[in-house]
């Protein structure tokens, strides 16, 4: 039996690398490469350059963790992996408080490496709640995982925001030296709650040494792919969710450099991705029960619909009102369509191969920003226009609600709930 000081340690790390996510990938550092890092530079070459690292950084864990996780799993690896990849990001991160102004490719170096160490990691995260908690015990260890993780990063931007909008009342210089030391508090955090993982989260010894583990973890990765191409509707809904979800990480990816693009001020970017943070959570939970009396795939299509009217406001917008509006309605259900995205899955999912699927969902799921980075950043460059970029997004919404609108499914009864 586990005990409850695994599992506390286990969800312990989302409440540290979540901070990543939030501080650095999603505000801070989209910030300060533009204003910082290449400022006097073109809007729409700072723009694509953003795009092409966060596209590149998901081209490469995509191409990397299946294999990577099949090989932790037979050789009993997984806490080494994730110690290895997690202070990998721990050290790009605060290395990003070191570099001067017009640095900007260190700083695409440092944050491909810390983007890495984050997405990596994860993919041995996930792979280590089956050692902390028997199986009628994952909704809910994960929930708590989720749940700290939302509420850790939330504080600790809440914290750095405040730095960044009042620097001289903490003996700052400016903003610039807060937003410094805002990355080495995010790396800071990350590596102390690292700890506890590390230290009480069991792992059995693998069966097999790391040469056996290679050459199974490539077998095992093409027996997956075997099993998927089995099953059609699986597979399409993996296209759609994909394509959809890759814009949902855009926007929560790239809204700061795109509200700077068009002139808000930072301060009023700092509160929108606040307002966006802390309705996501209760507005996931409510669009549960909306699931629930409309269906799974009629409140999902509604939630995809609704980014595509988000994207098509935002082209529009023009002040920092707007903006705020815009990262309510984010929040509203960002949350929701990630969660009903999972149930759908579910039902669509053979019993007696669940682990395997998921798997590959949770894995598409964490590396979707790839197709919506490169192509806002493209656009952005060609045109010189950040609110022409945005259409590239109006596609991936429009392809993945048709591809779901479209997809056959199974009989109501395996689910928790209707799906039509």
């Amino acid at each position: 039996m586990v005990s409850r000081r695994a599992a506390l340690a286990w969800a312990l790390y989302d409440w540290g690398n979540s901070a990543f996510a939030t501080v650095v990938m999603a505000g801070f550092f989209p910030l300060f490469l533009r204003d910082f890092w290449s400022a006097g530079e073109a809007s729409g070459t700072v723009t694509f350059r953003l795009g092409l690292v966060n596209a590149a950084a998901s081209l490469l864990i995509l191409a990397t963790a299946p294999l990577l996780g099949a090989v932790a799993d037979r050789a009993g690896a997984r806490k080494r992996f994730l110690a290895g990849l997690a202070l990998l990001g721990v050290a790009a991160t605060a290395a990003l408080a070191w570099i001067p102004a017009g640095g900007w490719p260190l700083a695409l170096g440092a944050y491909l490496l810390a983007t890495l160490g984050f997405m990596g990691a994860n993919v041995f995260y996930d792979a280590l709640l089956q050692a902390v908690c028997a199986p009628r015990e994952y909704d809910r260890v994960s929930s708590l995982g989720f749940a700290l993780g939302y509420l850790g990063g939330g504080l600790l931007f809440a914290g750095c925001a405040y730095l960044a909008l009042h620097p001289q009342r903490l003996g700052l210089p400016d903003r610039a030296a807060a937003v410094r030391l805002a990355f080495t508090l995010t790396a800071a955090w990350w590596l102390v709650f690292t700890l506890p993982l590390l230290g009480f989260v069991p792992e059995a010894r693998g069966p097999r040494g790391a040469l056996h583990a290679w050459r199974a973890g490539w077998r095992q990765l093409a027996d997956t792919f075997a099993h998927l191409r089995r099953y059609r509707p699986l597979l399409q809904f993996l296209l759609a969710y994909w394509l959809y979800i890759d814009g949902v990480d855009t926007i929560v990816r790239m809204a700061v450099d795109f509200g700077r693009a068009i002139g808000l001020e930072p301060g009023d970017l700092m509160r929108a991705l606040l307002v966006t943070q802390f309705v996501g959570f209760p507005a996931a939970l409510a669009y549960g029960r909306l699931g629930e009396r409309w269906g799974t795939r009629p409140a999902l299509l509604a939630g995809i619909a609704a980014y595509g009217g988000i994207t098509l406001w935002a082209m529009q917008v023009r002040q920092a009102g707007d903006f705020l509006v815009l990262a309510v309605l984010v929040g509203l259900v960002q949350g929701g369509v990630q969660a009903l995205s999972r149930s759908l899955y579910a039902r669509l999912v053979p019993p007696e191969r669940a682990a395997e699927f998921f798997g590959f969902y949770n894995m598409l799921g964490k590396f979707a920003a790839l197709l919506g980075p490169l192509l806002v950043g493209l656009t952005a460059y060609a045109t010189g226009d950040p609110r022409r970029s945005l259409v590239s997004l109006l596609v991936l919404f429009a392809t993945g609600g048709g591809l779901l609108a479209r997809l056959k499914l199974p009989p109501a009864g395996r689910g928790g709930g209707a799906v039509e």
